[in-house]
């Protein structure tokens, strides 16, 4: 008997749904749940921290399945800010990442902006671009500082 595929990701009501079945996902090391985020589009485009930008759903695929191969990430998102509209949502997240070493593990950050496109099969991610963090950067500015030129 073959297990039923995932189709949480699939039916997802909101941007909101996708981008916590992407980091669901990323926790529990399941590829295809990941994918299913994604636009069927040849144009998504993925940037992992200091990565090169990957272009298409084939690239995309490839590198999640090269972060995956040594099982899930422990991944947590912080401070989710949104700009929405009716077809489309940006959110910018911090992502708190443990990363094992030999000393035990440690926390490392990276800034993300997740872009999502409502589709005909629902909200779907079309982009991924992730920065490499610091832990001193786990404060937002929210107001830029008043310069005279």
């Amino acid at each position: 008997m073959s297990k039923a595929p995932q189709t949480s990701a699939t039916v997802a009501g909101s941007a909101d749904e996708t981008e916590a079945n992407f980091y669901e996902a990323l926790q529990t090391g399941d590829l295809e749940r990941l994918m299913a985020c994604w636009a069927d589009e040849d144009e998504v485009i993925c940037v992992h921290p200091g990565g090169p930008r990957l272009v298409g759903l084939g690239a995309v695929r490839a590198a999640f399945d090269a972060v995956l191969s040594n099982g899930s990430i422990r991944i947590q998102v912080e401070a989710l800010r949104k700009i929405e509209s009716m077809t489309s949502a940006v959110h910018s997240v911090r992502e708190r990442i443990e990363v094992l070493t030999s000393e035990g593990p440690v926390e490392a950050y990276a800034l993300a902006t997740n872009v999502y496109y409502k589709t005909a099969q629902g909200w779907r991610l079309v982009a991924h671009h992730a920065s490499p963090g610091a832990l001193n950067e786990t404060q937002d500015i929210s107001e830029s500082p008043h310069v005279l030129h």
